[in-house]
């Protein structure tokens, strides 16, 4: 590297945003993750000696340190460590890795390290193109996917691999990366006097929701954008820090992790009967640009599977709701999904609805039984050789009772076939289902 390059690469180091300039280098840096990298942990002893013998996944949300990690074991190694983003990289340039890392193979015996960041981005033929080399050694895989991988990336890879999830960083972790922003004088504000104020500070750390790259950009956008009092001190307060941040851009992929993980907290919500709960998971999605039918679509499901008989109405709220909107359209049809969210939050709780699926597994497992005679059809379907066959069996209909001839139409009368005992529908006693208890037990 000569002297022009050498001033180049430190000049672009200086221009880097504050979240790149504090990127850690170490592990003696690196914030969070402690169930994965803290003292005397596998992958932290292995990165110490050296020692990555198996491929690795890294899952979690952004700004959690998954690429961070694999750029400390590129660090440490001494092996070679390439990486190619899925999201720019196809399989040509994933062939021209193997290759080189081939060639160091077999001149000087160094292994190869590949990081390939959203691997989750390449579809089952790229993926399956790592497989031999990752078999025969010629590389070492670090994965990086923000999605669940025993989804988004393919069984075989899966299996071969460790997989290690990540959790959002802590408020103390994002205390510490503050700080540490804050004092270091060569990549951070070191150098200047910043006074953040508690309430700045408290913010911050709760809008980015355990994301580093997200409070390190707002540290940096409010220092930046902020002028020196007469005494040299930049101050960030509230207000700053507010405008700094602004609204954080949602973490929401609908075909990922992040829309299957809110539309179940906003279902369980409901389910729990917590209406500020529903609403906050509901805003989300809203916010996020998720298709509203979507929503009424499970707002239907949920009616009918944790409300159902504990208050039939709740179906027809959603139903009402749902028609309203293809009417009003967006944004006042947001009253009704908001409407029947707030309905079912607070409606009584049954799901003796779920009787059915026992119904389905007697059947599934014993086989359906045939209809009690004095049950079946009885119409003039039944001619020629067909009702020459059942003739034997049509008189025995007069055994039927017809509920309505007797007293509330109501008569005892056995519905089930031969052998089967029911017994699956099992009414809570929540809401309306308390007169249907009232029936049945007066029935039976």
């Amino acid at each position: 590297m000569d002297l022009f390059e050498h001033s180049r690469k430190q000049q672009i180091q200086r221009e880097a945003p504050l979240a790149a300039r504090m990127r850690p280098r170490t592990l003696e840096e690196f914030v969070g993750q402690r169930h994965i990298v803290g003292d005397g942990r596998l992958l932290r002893r292995a990165i110490e000696a050296d020692r990555l013998l198996s491929s690795l996944i890294f899952w979690g949300p952004p700004g959690v340190g998954k690429t961070t990690l694999a750029n400390i074991v590129a660090h440490t190694t001494s092996s070679a460590f390439e990486t190619i983003s899925a999201v720019l990289a196809g399989v040509a340039d994933l062939r021209q890795v193997i290759k080189q890392a081939k060639e160091r193979r077999g001149m000087y015996g160094q292994r190869t390290i590949l990081l390939v960041d959203e691997i989750h981005r390449w579809n089952r033929a790229q993926q399956d193109a790592l497989l031999p080399h990752i078999e025969d050694g010629t590389i070492v895989l670090i994965g990086a996917t923000t999605e669940n991988p025993y989804f988004q990336v393919i069984g075989p890879l899966v299996s071969r691999s460790r997989v290690f999830q990540f959790e959002p960083l802590t408020d103390e972790d994002l205390n510490a990366l503050i700080d540490r922003a804050l004092q270091d004088p060569e990549r951070g504000y070191g150098r200047r006097t910043v006074r953040l104020d508690e309430d700045a500070r408290a913010h911050l750390i709760r809008v980015a929701g355990g994301d580093a790259r997200d409070i390190l950009n707002a540290l940096e956008l409010a220092v930046e954008s902020t002028s020196p009092c007469d005494d040299g001190v930049i101050h960030i307060t509230l207000q700053v820090a507010e405008d700094s941040i602004q609204q954080r851009a949602l973490h929401y992929d609908k075909s990922g992790d992040a829309h299957y993980d809110t539309v179940s907290a906003f279902i369980k919500s409901v389910r729990g009967s917590d209406p500020d709960a529903a609403l906050y998971w509901l805003a989300k999605m809203v916010a996020a640009g998720e298709d509203p039918r979507f929503i009424l679509r499970r707002l239907y499901i949920l009616a009918a599977e944790d409300i159902g008989l504990a208050d039939p109405q709740g179906v027809l709220v959603v139903n009402a709701c749902a028609q309203a909107f293809e009417w009003v359209g967006m944004p006042e049809g947001q009253y009704h999904l908001a409407m029947a969210t707030l309905y079912l939050s607070t409606a009584p709780k049954s799901n003796s609805t779920g009787a059915y699926w026992k119904a389905l597994s007697e059947i599934e497992t014993h086989g359906a039984g045939p209809a009690p005679v004095y049950l079946r059809d009885k119409s003039d379907r039944f001619h020629g050789q067909l009702r020459e066959h059942y003739k034997h069996t049509l008189g025995k209909h007069e055994g039927y009772k017809y509920p309505h001839d007797y007293p509330e139409g109501w008569v005892k009368q056995r519905y089930l076939p031969e052998g089967v005992e029911g017994g699956w529908f099992d009414p809570k006693g929540h809401g309306y289902e308390r007169d249907i208890i009232a029936r049945l037990k007066k029935w039976r």
